[in-house]
């Protein structure tokens, strides 16, 4: 009996023994706090080479800068004019603008004189004849002379243009 006695006591349960077995664990543990330690040094590096990077670019003149949102304005309702169609009679003019800014304060003296901008736009579109607007020059020109018409306005009620450009969204004739 001493013998089924050595037996059991000398045999060991299978598994990973001191001998060999406990070292992937502690490799892969090592290797998981590695990559978890260059994650947070590049994330720190990143953080704060960031506000360097974003002074150099403002710094820079030549570096590209994003100009500021546009900002638009639909002078309501359309406007509608009657057209001088020579020998065809009378034709009509359906129009609808909207004006473009990039300044916040600007876009407040717009709304703020809206009915101004529009006494002076019916006048001009008035003044069209059909023959006038029948192509995308002369529609072109009308928008150009529009722009010119509501900054000379605002130039002189705040000092600036106000309005960077006019945009015609609807134009029909009739």
């Amino acid at each position: 009996m001493p013998a089924a006695a050595e037996k059991t006591s000398r045999s060991q349960p299978p598994g990973p023994g001191p001998a060999g077995g406990g070292r992937l664990p502690l490799l892969v543990s090592a290797v998981a706090v590695l990559v978890a330690a260059g994650a947070a040094g590049g994330w720190y590096w990143s953080a704060r080479n960031a506000p360097e990077a974003e002074r150099q670019a403002v710094a820079t003149p030549h570096g590209p800068r994003l100009p500021a949102p546009a900002q638009y304005l639909a002078l309501e309702p359309p406007f509608v004019v009657n057209l001088d169609g020579g020998l065809e009679g009378t034709q009509y003019l359906q129009v609808e603008i909207q004006l473009m800014t990039r300044d916040p304060a600007a876009l407040a003296d717009l709304e703020r004189h809206t009915p101004a901008i529009r006494a002076r736009l019916l006048m001009l579109l008035a003044q069209q004849t059909a023959q006038d607007i029948a192509d995308r020059a002369g529609k072109e020109r009308l928008q150009a002379q529009a722009l010119a018409e509501v900054q000379r306005l605002m130039r002189a009620e705040t000092g600036k243009p106000a309005a960077e450009a006019l945009l015609f969204t609807s134009f029909v004739t009739q």
